[in-house]
């Protein structure tokens, strides 16, 4: 039986930047399968999910999670910019983030239609 995941695969790139300002708080994100902003756009407002592990467990778990969310496209080459709650470590650059696939765009245009009929 294929598994069935709930999330698509991405990897951090870095922080949005400029020449010389860095903005530690917007991580640009690849998505697997993404390749220019249209296709991006579907990922907006979906919750990302930086998965790592720590040295000292806490409540019987050594796994901890940075939960964040896909602000907008960046580029025309299916690049996302992403804003999480606690900032990224350095260490997170080029590592796997999950982008799940909740919550749904589509019933938010579903409701918004029937809001108008």
């Amino acid at each position: 039986m294929p598994s069935t995941r709930l999330y698509a695969k991405a990897r951090v790139s870095g922080q949005q930047r400029g020449k010389r300002n860095v903005r530690t708080n917007t991580n640009l994100v690849q998505i697997e399968g993404v390749a220019n902003a249209e296709e991006a756009r579907f990922y907006e407002g979906k919750r990302v999910a930086y998965v790592y592990t720590a040295q000292k467990a806490i409540g019987g778990s050594k796994v901890r999670i940075i939960w964040g969310k896909v602000t907008r496209p960046h580029g025309k080459s299916g690049m996302v910019r992403a804003q999480f709650r606690r900032n990224l470590p350095p260490k997170a650059f080029g590592h796997t983030v999950r982008i799940m696939l909740y919550p749904s765009n589509t019933i938010q245009v579903l409701r918004g239609s029937v809001a108008r009929a």
